[in-house]
């Protein structure tokens, strides 16, 4: 008998994407005229032709098979087709096209808002879970205490989850995903709304799972999170498998793809402060390593007197931080009023050694949440052309640098 628990053959899933006529402002008279036409239209069969139709293919004939015991981390840029493979895997949706074979029992943590009755108390949901997951009545009461001290929400157990914050709920359906011992445990970017303690707590645990012979899929733009669960990596792009395989491959692969994008513009419906682009200064295919680079970030403030900090994290090819930098260390006061900001800061030249790189950050409201989480949204590459060392053919050791003063008496 094979050893893969999942294997997945010809997976396709097809969207229907509707595009409507964009509409702009018009007066009440217009709304009678336009009412009429349509009735008209309608009488002589004719049918609205400003709608149109088109299929989106967010999966594209997906082949690959995932051993028991595999902790894999699936990695790829927004709209890559990983949380679309997540939702067939936990039977959420139907593919349209190929088969999936499953050996076990699927525990999955996906968005927030689902796998929970949000009119049922904590304790009820945790017994729900369980019975959906096909576990006795004895078997979810041998775990129940473990999962309400991982999730710490004791003092909340009976109370409707609906009022959980998004922290309670996610500390609550990662424990109980967790403990009732699936034979696949499936968990996608969710774990950042939870703080940083906890996601540590939950990688932890996932690591166990792994140990113990059950199979873990992680997504995630967390390059470290990923090295430190993962054994095994899938790069996906625009709904392809781009590589599966060895991680620190699917590492490099992963950000040599995104190392050409030197300018991100975001979006964020949060209504207090957000990011609204990140910028190297000075956009190069690559740069030296005797290059100065210079980050910007353009920050919108919605309110007056919003204390925001931000936290800067760069990280190598192998997810390892090897620079990290807060706002608040060199700036006088974290205090905004509405209106638009422009923080920058550089990295020295020669600290950095050739490879490709990621920049990630966090924006958070002062002693308070995070208003924002942007992981690896920047990628570029070092290589070193100019420098002494390549001149006289000297190896590069370790991540970046620091060169002291010589002398010789």
């Amino acid at each position: 008998m094979s050893d893969s628990i999942i294997t997945v053959e010809n997976l396709s899933k097809k969207y229907i994407i509707s595009h409507k006529k964009q509409e702009h402002y018009t007066a009440m008279r217009d709304v009678l005229v336009n009412g009429v036409k349509g009735f008209g239209k309608k009488l002589l069969g004719k049918g609205n032709k400003s709608n149109t139709k088109e299929d989106f293919w967010a999966l594209k004939d997906i082949n690959f098979e995932i051993k028991q015991g595999d902790r894999v981390g699936i990695i790829g840029r927004n709209g890559a087709g990983k949380s679309t493979l997540l939702k067939i895997l936990s039977r959420i949706t139907e593919p349209t096209t190929g088969k999936i074979h499953l050996r076990g029992r699927v525990a999955s943590l996906l968005e927030v808002g689902t796998g929970f009755h949000p009119e049922l108390t904590g304790r009820e949901n945790i017994f729900l879970n369980g019975a959906i997951m096909g576990m006795s009545k004895w078997e979810i009461k041998k775990k129940f205490d473990e999962i309400v001290e991982f999730a710490e929400v004791e003092k909340f157990l009976d109370t409707p989850v609906k009022r959980y914050s998004s922290g309670m709920y996610v500390r609550l359906a990662f424990a109980v995903a967790a403990h009732l011992e699936p034979e696949i445990l499936i968990v996608d970017e969710v774990l950042a709304v939870g703080d940083a303690q906890f996601q540590k707590k939950c990688l932890g645990k996932m690591e166990d799972v792994g140990k113990e012979g059950r199979t873990v899929l992680f997504v995630s733009h967390n390059m470290g999170a990923v090295n430190q669960l993962c054994n095994v990596g899938l790069f996906f792009k625009t709904g392809t498998i781009e590589f599966s395989g060895d991680l620190k491959t699917c590492f490099n692969k992963y950000i040599h793809e995104t190392a050409t994008e030197k300018v991100v513009k975001l979006d964020s419906k949060n209504e207090k402060a957000y990011i609204q682009e990140i910028s190297i200064s000075e956009s190069k295919p690559f740069y030296d390593v005797i290059d100065e680079l210079e980050f910007n970030i353009k920050l919108q403030v919605i309110f007056d007197k919003i204390a925001v900090c931000m936290a800067v994290y760069i990280r190598n090819d192998f997810g390892d931080v090897i620079l990290f930098t807060r706002d608040i260390e060199s700036i006088d006061s974290p205090i905004r009023n509405k209106g638009n900001y422009v923080y920058s800061f550089k990295i020295p030249n020669k600290f950095l050694s050739p490879g490709h790189y990621s920049l990630s950050v966090d924006l958070a409201e002062l002693n308070s949440d995070k208003l924002q989480s942007l992981s690896d949204v920047i990628s570029f590459e070092v290589k070193d052309h100019h420098s002494v060392r390549s001149k006289l053919g000297l190896g590069w050791f370790g991540n970046n640098f620091f060169f002291p003063e010589w002398s010789v008496k």
